[in-house]
């Protein structure tokens, strides 16, 4: 019994790969879920436009504990130039300060922020007027203020969860056949022995590449289509964006993660191997790029990370096309940010596949092959 114990315990120092994701998943876990497993939202990011829009924010300014992050004073602006920010996702709430139209309008699309917006709207309310029953509030300024209306929720006005979940969801089925059966795949040939076939035969690197990822692209595209059409069909998920913006921020998602399930391939000999560090990097995008917790609640010391996940900008991307209609101006920051990334993965990954085509002897054995079969190359 002893003898077999120490034989596993030698067995298991040998694979790093195991011993690493033994230690490092369970801190991931401790940090993830101890810092960014939260649903509240205690920083509400907020527009204040209209005539008495400064009045307002100073107002909202001077309440303790009060959750209105004011990010921008917009005096000149009405209703029209506020859902349009909203559109845009500037905004989890635009406050029109107009004694003549007042208005209350929340972004639902931001699930969790509109929920804590419409508690905080009535709370200030709520002050609002028993300070006036009360005598304790300024006479002059509280004359100044228009009474605030009941909140009006755009794109989510029931502020379903399937709304904001299947956009997201579609991220997470393209993620997972980027990465998981990418990598599996590519590992099957390093395994059965093809791999080294390939890499004595007459063909370029790029081709085998190429034509390696095609299968799973198609895949990808096929599920993302059934994923979107079934959450429309029977969810009733809107979409109410151009087409075209969602494919563009899809075919960038979905060049990152095949480049990182390559990437994968390439430092891992068998499928376990793969399986183990495409967990690795599916559970941190899972559970810190906004598709089940929100951004604004996880707290800068971990956030951070949420900004080098490609599903954080996907997630964006989709959720703003389907659900708000975002045109294609206000998602700039995420499409370039998938683009950088998507560069960086796919030349390391293509890197890294060129040098596993090329072992030693490989060239020699390439030029034989070349002139057996008459030079073509």
């Amino acid at each position: 019994m002893w003898a077999m114990a120490a034989k596993e315990f030698r067995e298991l120092s040998r694979d790093r790969r195991t011993v690493a994701m033994l230690i490092a998943l369970p801190i991931l876990l401790l940090v993830v879920f101890g810092f960014a497993a939260s649903f509240d939202v205690s920083s509400i990011k907020t527009i204040v436009v209209g005539p008495q829009a400064q009045l307002f924010a100073d107002r909202a300014a001077a309440q303790a504990g009060s959750p209105f992050n004011i990010l921008a004073i917009r005096t000149g602006d009405g209703e029209a130039q506020a859902e349009d920010a909203l559109r845009r996702g500037e905004a989890t709430i635009v406050i029109v300060a107009d004694l003549a139209h007042p208005a209350v309008l929340i972004d639902g699309a931001d699930l969790f922020g509109a929920k804590a917006a419409v508690v905080a709207i009535s709370n200030m309310a709520g002050r609002a007027a028993a300070g006036s029953a009360t005598g304790t509030g300024s006479a002059a300024t509280t004359a100044a203020l228009p009474a605030l209306p009941t909140p009006r929720i755009l794109f989510n006005p029931d502020l379903k969860t399937s709304t904001i979940m299947v956009p997201a969801l579609a991220g997470m089925i393209l993620l997972f056949v980027g990465t998981v059966a990418t990598s599996l795949g590519v590992v099957r040939e390093r395994q059965s022995g093809t791999l080294e076939q390939l890499a004595v035969m007459p063909f370029r690197p790029a081709d085998i590449f190429v034509g390696k990822i095609v299968p799973y692209l198609v895949l990808a595209v096929v599920d993302m289509t059934m994923v979107i059409g079934a959450g429309m069909l029977i969810f009733g998920v809107p979409f109410n964006g151009n087409p075209l913006v969602f494919a563009l921020g899809a075919m960038l998602f979905l060049f990152v993660t095949l480049g990182i399930g390559v990437l994968i391939s390439t430092v891992s000999e068998t499928q376990g191997q793969a399986i183990q560090l495409a967990i690795m990097t599916l559970l941190p995008q899972i559970l810190l790029s906004g598709l089940i917790f929100p951004l604004d609640s996880i707290v800068w010391g971990v956030r951070w990370i949420s900004y080098v996940l490609p599903l954080t900008y996907f997630v964006q991307i989709s959720r703003g096309v389907l659900v708000r209609g975002a045109p294609i101006d206000a998602l700039v920051l995420p499409l370039v940010a998938l683009a950088i990334l998507g560069v960086v993965v796919f030349g390391l990954s293509m890197l890294r596949f060129r040098r596993d085509l090329a072992p030693a002897g490989a060239p020699a054995r390439r030029k034989a092959n070349v002139e057996k079969t008459g030079g073509v190359a």
